[in-house]
Formats: C-alpha cells, sequence, structure tokens
C-alpha cells in the first residue's frame, strides 16, 4: 500500500487510502476481466461503493456526503484505478465531472434534488463536453446550441466520447445560448437522461477501458427545465473552467494507480519467468527496465500529491488560470507520460505473454494511451504549461 503520509496528509487520508485500496483488492479486482471482455459496466458494484462512503465524498453531509475535500477523491481515484481502472474512471467522471461541479456551482434546488442520489448510488452522472467537431477547442468549436422557450431550454446537438454516457442518469451539458458572444455566451445544464430528446446514439467500441461505457448523446429538441440550469445563464465557461484543473490533478492519481499495479505485476514476473536458467529479473536489462519503471511510478506520485495539496482550499477564481492552471497540466503531463513509459516496458518484460489479450498487464497496457488524450491531450497540456512560462 502507499503510504500518503509521507505528503504531509494525516492519518484520515491514509485510513481511507487503506480502505479503499483493501476493499478494491478483494471485491472489485476480480470483474476487471469480464468488465473488458464484455464491455460490461457494474452498476450495482459500482452503487455499493456507497457503503464505503466514497460516492459523493466531496458533497456535504447533509446531503448525504462523506464532507471531505478533492485531496480525499484524489487517493478513491488512485486506490480504485490499481485494481480496477475502468471503474475508477467511472467514478472520476461521476463523482468529480459532474457531482463537484453540481456541488459547486448548481442552484440549492438542484443540489437538493440530485446530489443525495449521487451520494447513495442511485445516480451515475456524465460530463457533456467534447463534440465529433469539438475536442481540443471545445468551447471555439461547440456546435450544441439552448435556447429559452418559456420554463425550459430546447437542447439541439451532439456530445462525443462521454464517460458513463450509455449508462448515466444525469449529464451536465455545456451548450451555446447565445451563439454571437463566443466563449461568453455557453451556459451548463443538469440533463436527465430521460428528459424528452435525449438520446445515446450509440456505445463506443474502445481499445482500452472497457467495462467503462462511452458513448455519443444526441439532442434533439431536449426539453431541459430553466431550473436545471447550472450557474449563470452565458457563464458556463466559468463551470467547465473550475473544473478542469481538478480533473487533471485528480487524472494524474489515477495515473499513479495503475502505474503502481504495472509495477508490482512486472516485478513478479520478472523473478518468477526463467530463461537461460534464471529468471529474468538476474539479467542487467530487465533491472534497467524496472528501474525505469519505478523511477517513473515514483516522480509521478510525488508530483501528483504535492499538486493535490496545492489544490486544497482554491475557489473558482483562483482556478482556470494562473500558476495552478500551469502546475496541474504538468502533474497530468508528467502522469500521462509516465504511465505510457511504464505499461511499454512493463508489456516488454512480459515479452510474448503480455501479448495476450486476457493478461492484466495487456488490459493496463490499453488504458494507458488515452491519458495522453483525455481530459486535454499531451500537447494541449504543453501549451499551457509553456503558454503560462513566457506569460
Amino acid at each position: 500500500m502507499s503510504d500518503i503520509s509521507r505528503y504531509g496528509f494525516d492519518d484520515e487520508y491514509q485510513q481511507l487510502f487503506d480502505m479503499v485500496d483493501r476493499y478494491a483488492r478483494e471485491n472489485l479486482h476480480e470483474l476487471s476481466a469480464k468488465m473488458d471482455d464484455d464491455d460490461w459496466f457494474p452498476k450495482d458494484e459500482y452503487a455499493k461503493l456507497s457503503q464505503l462512503g466514497v460516492l459523493g465524498i466531496t458533497l456535504p453531509s447533509e446531503l448525504g456526503g462523506a464532507g471531505m475535500d478533492e485531496a480525499a477523491q484524489a487517493m478513491v481515484a488512485h486506490a480504485l484505478a490499481k485494481w480496477n481502472p475502468s471503474l475508477s474512471l467511472s467514478y472520476l467522471a461521476s463523482d468529480n465531472l459532474c457531482a463537484n461541479n453540481l456541488n459547486r456551482h448548481g442552484s440549492d434546488f438542484l443540489r437538493e434534488k440530485y446530489l443525495p442520489g449521487f451520494c447513495d448510488g442511485t445516480i451515475l452522472g456524465a460530463l457533456g463536453m467534447t463534440e465529433p467537431g469539438a475536442g481540443s477547442d471545445a468551447l471555439g468549436s461547440m456546435a450544441t446550441r439552448a435556447r429559452r422557450d418559456g420554463d425550459n431550454y430546447i437542447l439541439n446537438g451532439r456530445k462525443l466520447w462521454i464517460t458513463n454516457g450509455p449508462e448515466a442518469d444525469v449529464v451536465l451539458v455545456y451548450a451555446k445560448t447565445d451563439p454571437e458572444a463566443g466563449n461568453r455566451g455557453i451556459s451548463a445544464f443538469l440533463v436527465e437522461t430521460g428528459f424528452p430528446g435525449f438520446g445515446v446514439d450509440k456505445k463506443l467500441d474502445k481499445m482500452g477501458y472497457r467495462g467503462s461505457p462511452t458513448g455519443e448523446l444526441v439532442f434533439e429538441d431536449c426539453v431541459v427545465p430553466a431550473e436545471n440550469l447550472v450557474g449563470e445563464e452565458n457563464n458556463g465557461v466559468r463551470v467547465m473552467m473550475s473544473g478542469l484543473d481538478l480533473e487533471r490533478a485528480l487524472l494524474a492519481a489515477h495515473c499513479v494507480g495503475i502505474c503502481e499495479r504495472a509495477l508490482e505485476l512486472s516485478i513478479d514476473w520478472a523473478k518468477n519467468r526463467e530463461q537461460f536458467g534464471t529468471a529474468i529479473g538476474n539479467q542487467q536489462l530487465v533491472q534497467r527496465m524496472l528501474a525505469h519503471m519505478y523511477t517513473d511510478t515514483a516522480s509521478a506520485r510525488n508530483f501528483c500529491y504535492q499538486i493535490i495539496r496545492e489544490c486544497e482550499g482554491l475557489t473558482d477564481d483562483q482556478v482556470g488560470r494562473g500558476e495552478i492552471h500551469m502546475r496541474t497540466a504538468a502533474s497530468v503531463l508528467l502522469a500521462g507520460g509516465a504511465i505510457n513509459r511504464v505499461l511499454d516496458n512493463g508489456m516488454q518484460i512480459h515479452g510474448g505473454m503480455g501479448f495476450m489479450r486476457e493478461i492484466e498487464i495487456n488490459r493496463l497496457y490499453r488504458c494507458a494511451k488515452i491519458l495522453e488524450i483525455g481530459a486535454g491531450t499531451r500537447e494541449i497540456r504543453e501549451l499551457i504549461v509553456g503558454g503560462e512560462l513566457v506569460r
């Protein structure tokens, strides 16, 4: 288990990490193969996380949450990712990208109506930002529109690569309410998937993270009550940007969990696989790969938890720009590169056996690449860091 206390966190955080790590190892790890083979999301098992108190971990206790901070959420993501990356990814999409944003920006009505469901596992959330023609340019190229019609908004458009989309109960959706105003004309809405005009066009067949459902969502004259506006009209960019920095910090923690598991698997394989009359771990070239895997993992973990500490207590006015914007981008830039190097070395150590689809290291390898693409591509992260350095 990871020693969280070395990063300055108190015993409460260590106990949380140890509890989730133990539960995930004993109950969720065994689901990974079936989730990968069948692209199956175990919604009932996800809901059981509420019994640990980790669903809605950043939400207020009066609404059923644990009242903890994003550092606690990062530790949950870290521990889950080590044993079941797909479930961890779905957890982050629902608990952070959707529920945490709703808690920070939603009206009292929305918070009281929906947040208890996130906490007890009866609501799974998703974030609807990316579109077929709007990936890295999510704001400028956004084509989804929302127009006011009495007591409702009418949404039209499509969202693509939406984690949890096919299984979600609610989606935090961004749409342009004043297209002529550019980025200043975007609003956020909480859309129930049962609202008229909402649909899932298709569930997407991915290389990795199978079992964490991803889909394309369609809004065809989708009727959304005006009371489901999150934040103020035409102020959706503030909602969006305040969440992106936290998302990157948490995604780095998710990467660390996978790196730790890949290193464990590779050390075990190196100790037990024999060639030329000895364990391959006795070969210096294999030791070199293990040394780099360890160093990448430790570097990503250290930077990740330093940044998470820096995110503590930040207000919406302090994120989305400046040094914390740069440093969260740098943390996931480092973690995304680290996980791809770690899994490449891990696969090499496993040799031909690692190329077999049913082997755990293979499942982890197929997850790694998207972590240099999702939540802002590697190049976008570099632009953020470089741009802030010369600003």
